[in-house]
């Protein structure tokens, strides 16, 4: 459920976009990410500080999408979103006492610090790569094909990667644990 909360954002725009145009699913997404924020404000009295750059992002990107009828903005916004997941990956690996990856899973998983350094820097590259793959969609395919692949081909990555690195893990996860 909380997964299909986290893309609602995502599938709203798509829908709009295939019933409407862009410049609409831009102003669903808008609506859809600061309704999302609202309730998790309400729900927890707290907000991460990266669902807060990506609605500060979907903002102006989104906004500049509809004012300007530039459809470059709004595409652009999930490379930048991307490398700032990438960055603040990378940059853990030499800030503060633990990467990333390792203060999220640490609860459940126990790992050697430089098995958490390398998946960290796996998910840092992960991001990093993601946002290059989107600039060549977005200026290789048309619009609708860029729609599709940040609705399904972005998730889907996401997803292939997690599997392998489940491969990737395996052999570091205790017999009692399996």
């Amino acid at each position: 459920m909380k997964q299909l909360f986290e893309f609602f954002p995502i599938i709203l725009f798509f829908i709009a976009f295939k019933l409407y145009d862009i410049y609409v699913a831009a102003g669903v997404v808008i609506v859809a990410t600061l309704l999302q924020v609202a309730y998790t404000w309400f729900r927890h009295r707290k907000v991460e500080t990266m669902q807060w750059i990506t609605l500060g992002l979907i903002i102006v990107m989104g906004g500049a999408t509809i004012v300007l009828h530039d459809e470059q903005f709004i595409k652009w916004k999930l490379s930048i979103i991307e490398w700032l997941f990438g960055l603040a990956f990378l940059g853990s690996q030499f800030i503060g006492k633990k990467p990333f990856v390792e203060r999220m899973m640490s609860k459940s998983l126990t790992l050697p610090s430089s098995v958490w350094r390398r998946l960290n820097l796996m998910w840092g590259c992960f991001f990093i790569s993601v946002g290059f793959i989107n600039v060549y969609v977005m200026f290789h395919y048309n619009t609708d094909q860029w729609v599709t692949f940040k609705t399904f081909g972005v998730p889907g990555l996401m997803i292939l990667f997690i599997l392998l690195q489940m491969v990737f893990l395996y052999k570091y996860i205790d017999e009692t644990e399996k």
